[in-house]
């Protein structure tokens, strides 16, 4: 595994495709997102936040998320992979940058690390790390500024949380969603009226559509027969599975396929700005 870390535009994370970032996935590294144009929102572990510019993300490798950008929206995104030496937080935080120091000096940090990646110079991957070892000593000291740990999260968010977490585990089992409330000690309904609050959707939703960017992701990026994704997926068959994909998308698994693979054959590479 690399232990290398990597900076891209908002745009070459989502890789021209809409669902991979608005639908509840995990990332494999840790993911500061840094805002320097527009506003969106995000659903992490379960709650809906809305952001704007000059706003940083931390979301750590693991952790289930969605993201929303408007279309006027621009920012960079180092990913850090774990278990290397590059620190990060194991907590979410989302930090409101409002010192214009502060602001240029993390622009300027995300800008050499972008030169020096683009510039595939001898020893980069030193030097992307020494770059990301600036990036995150920046976060930890905005993170100090920003004064004393928030309060602790209502009941019901911890809920959702927790229900969350679970999902990212564990949606390849083929659990139900009345399965997890069993495992939480709550009735569906409670769980399901908690997520509502926290992200606007219900719980049985947030299973749904992480269990669909699982399925799209594995039809977008590997050869492997549909029955063999459906197993892996905790479905009891491949017909069930195509009738899933057919109600979610308006297309078999073979013709969303076809579709994902035309798109990346002809999307333009993303431009840096």
């Amino acid at each position: 595994m690399s232990y290398t870390a990597q900076i891209m535009t908002l745009a070459q994370w989502v890789q021209g495709a809409a669902w991979r970032a608005e639908l509840p996935h995990s990332c494999d590294s840790h993911a500061f997102v840094w805002i320097t144009r527009g506003q969106g929102r995000c659903i992490v572990e379960g709650v809906r936040r809305g952001f704007g510019m000059h706003n940083a993300l931390v979301i750590p490798a693991g952790t289930m998320f969605a993201i929303e950008v408007g279309k006027q929206a621009f920012g960079m995104v180092c990913l850090v992979p774990p278990g290397g030496t590059v620190l990060m937080p194991d907590t979410f935080q989302h930090l409101r940058v409002r010192d214009v120091h502060a602001q240029a000096e993390l622009t300027s940090l995300f800008e050499v690390m972008q030169r020096e990646q683009n510039g595939r110079r001898p020893f980069a991957d030193e030097a992307l790390n020494a770059n990301a070892s600036l990036i995150t000593v920046w976060l930890r000291r905005a993170m100090i500024d920003h004064g004393e740990r928030p309060p602790d999260s209502p009941a019901a968010e911890r809920l959702v949380m927790a229900y969350c977490a679970l999902v990212e585990r564990d949606y390849r089992s083929g659990r139900t969603m009345g399965d997890y409330a069993q495992i939480l000690g709550v009735t569906p309904t409670h769980l399901s009226r908690s997520c509502r609050k926290a992200c606007g959707l219900t719980a049985a939703e947030l299973l749904t559509q992480r269990t669909l960017h699982a399925a799209r992701e594995l039809l977008a990026e590997t050869r492997e027969p549909v029955r063999n994704i459906a197993r892996h997926l905790g479905f009891s068959s491949a017909a069930y599975f195509s009738r899933f994909i057919l109600h979610h998308t308006g297309h078999s698994p073979t013709d969303l396929r076809a579709r994902e693979t035309r798109a990346a054959q002809t999307r333009p590479a993303a431009k840096e700005s």
